[in-house]
């Protein structure tokens, strides 16, 4: 029995409620994108280096190591901790936007093996986004890495989880634009100028010249190339869905056979 699923595709796929429907059927522990503290993942904290401390006040420093969780190299907070000033100036040490790849990287490894060592034998989970999105969003669309440096560092992560015997769960689509639209009504406009921007202004979209929402899109095009080519060569097992948003029905039944 798998130990561990993480649901993976492109914004829009339908992750998070594929993840549920997983939790559901195989009575799972499903923990969503952006449902607080993350076993494996973080998702609203900053690293501070020890090296870094000194740019800090001395009550600010305190105040950072009271509510950090300490490490070898520095220490880690929540920034839902802190306002004011202080949050803004520990805002940019955001572990998913701002920290150098040499330092974000060893943190998140850490993170995974924290999960891995500290996991309850009994509880299963079920993730989404925190093996291909948010790694091939840093990798790719933030730092321009090539596909084999973002294979690389997930190849890391594959062989720190495989105690777990996890499984990957992908949402192929082929009409991206489609669906991407089809959420705009729901999430709005402020979200969609915020994808945009991430995605057409960091080193990936700039390197292209992308821009707008087509640039967006072919944005997606290129990475969800890459990550189907990255998952058929891990050494993890695999589940593809091609198109399930034409028949979730027909799609879910598939996986539930593949999974139990």
């Amino acid at each position: 029995m798998h130990n561990l699923i993480i649901v993976e595709g492109l914004p829009c796929s339908g992750k998070s409620s594929t993840a549920k429907y997983i939790a559901d059927r195989l009575n799972m522990l499903n923990i969503d994108e952006g449902s607080g503290i993350h076993p494996a993942d973080y998702e609203f904290h900053a690293f501070i280096h020890r090296s870094e401390m000194q740019k800090f006040s001395y009550d600010d420093k305190k105040k950072i190591i009271e509510n950090s969780n300490q490490k070898s190299e520095g220490f880690v907070v929540s920034l839902s901790a802190f306002q004011g000033a202080l949050f803004e100036k520990l805002l940019q040490y955001k572990i998913y936007d701002f920290l150098p790849w040499e330092v974000e990287k060893p943190v998140m490894l850490d993170k995974w093996r924290e999960f891995v060592d500290n996991k309850n034998p009994d509880e299963k989970y079920v993730f989404n986004c925190v093996l291909l999105q948010n790694p091939m969003c840093e990798t790719m669309m933030r730092f321009g890495f090539n596909q084999d440096k973002s294979s690389a560092y997930i190849s890391e992560i594959c062989n720190i989880i495989k105690p777990l015997n996890p499984v990957i769960v992908y949402l192929q689509n082929d009409n991206i634009c489609e669906s991407v639209k089809n959420v705009v009504s729901e999430r709005g406009d402020e979200w969609l100028n915020a994808v945009i921007d991430y995605h057409c202004n960091g080193v990936y979209g700039k390197s292209k010249q992308l821009n707008g929402f087509d640039g967006y899109i072919a944005a997606l095009e290129e990475r969800q190339r890459r990550e189907l080519e990255i998952l058929s060569g891990l050494d993890i097992e695999y589940i593809v869905l091609n198109n399930p948003q034409k028949n979730w029905n027909k799609a879910y039944l598939e996986l539930y056979k593949r999974l139990v």
